[in-house]
């Protein structure tokens, strides 16, 4: 495929703008945003809610899903090359095939009237053209990938007869069954409990490993970023604040806003003198000093 200028990124975003026309007026929803992947790399994507992330990461893809959205500004270049020049059925050649997402909510990614099986085949037809054997084989081979357990049984399964994990390995699954340089996962943790959550993270730093994918992981949380993430962007309210390899962001945070978002990842360890202070009582004074420190500059 040619490309339109060379670039040593799989993914470059720059000076992205973003607005929702709405009943009350314009909203920038995305201001100016300039977010890089290399190949092979983890991004997190981290801010907290109506940040911004989330519509970057589907401004990607194409999937702002209303026409009230309006990109107003910016080039989202994917190996060189400019997807606001292209096409809707170039863009969509492109997910599924060259870019894959794994949303936070797997019962609203899957579809309950087909069994797993059924969707998987579809999606690596549709992209790859091939038999309907032969997208069964590669169905089968993409939950073994997910280590999804007796995953020839569970092709024949509906999403409701799996548990919440296994649910988002399958949706891991379908991101990843025509094998994309990239993948878009958008807070694909947040539904569930804290030990499948490290189950679904160490499946994608296993996959980013075997495969060499990249990801741009969007989360708020700082905890999540720490245990996957090679870089950081932090964004607040549509802007970005602060960006850098993700050791160096968390360990010497510059922006007040970041110092906040780190400062709210759970302690295990705390002095003697902190763990007399009643928990609720501690978290309150800790979100006064958070207000306090981010004060005006990032209002």
């Amino acid at each position: 495929m040619p490309t339109e200028e060379t670039t040593e990124n799989l993914l470059d975003v720059r000076d992205l703008s973003v607005e929702f026309h709405t009943d009350g007026g314009v909203v920038r929803a995305v201001s100016n945003v300039d977010v890089s992947l290399r190949p092979g790399e983890v991004r997190g994507l981290v801010g907290e809610s109506g940040s911004g992330k989330s519509v970057t990461s589907l401004a990607v893809l194409g999937l702002l899903g209303t026409r009230r959205a309006r990109i107003t500004s910016g080039r989202i270049l994917f190996r060189g090359e400019d997807l606001l020049t292209k096409s809707e059925k170039e863009v969509r050649r492109l997910r599924g095939s060259h870019i894959g997402l794994v949303s936070q909510n797997a019962l609203s990614a899957l579809d309950p009237s087909f069994t797993v099986g059924a969707q998987l085949v579809e999606v690596v037809r549709r992209h790859q053209g091939v038999d309907r054997a032969t997208a069964r084989t590669r169905a089968l081979e993409s939950l073994e990938l997910v280590r999804l357990p007796d995953a020839a049984r569970r092709l024949r399964a509906y999403p409701h007869e799996l548990s919440g994990g296994q649910r988002q390995r399958v949706v891991i699954a379908l991101a990843l069954a025509c094998r994309p340089e990239l993948l878009l996962a958008d807070e694909p943790t947040t539904a569930l409990d804290a030990t499948v959550q490290k189950q679904v993270l160490d499946l994608l730093l296993r996959l980013n490993d075997e495969l060499g994918t990249a990801v741009l992981l969007v989360t708020h949380d700082f905890g999540v970023v720490s245990h996957v993430c090679d870089t950081v962007t932090v964004m607040r309210r549509g802007r970005v604040l602060e960006e850098g390899a993700a050791g160096a962001v968390l360990r010497s945070p510059q922006h007040p806003y970041t110092q906040a978002l780190v400062k709210a990842v759970p302690r295990l360890h705390l002095s003697q003198a902190e763990r007399s202070v009643p928990r609720q009582e501690r978290r309150l004074h800790e979100f006064a000093e958070v207000l306090a420190s981010v004060g005006e500059e990032s209002r």
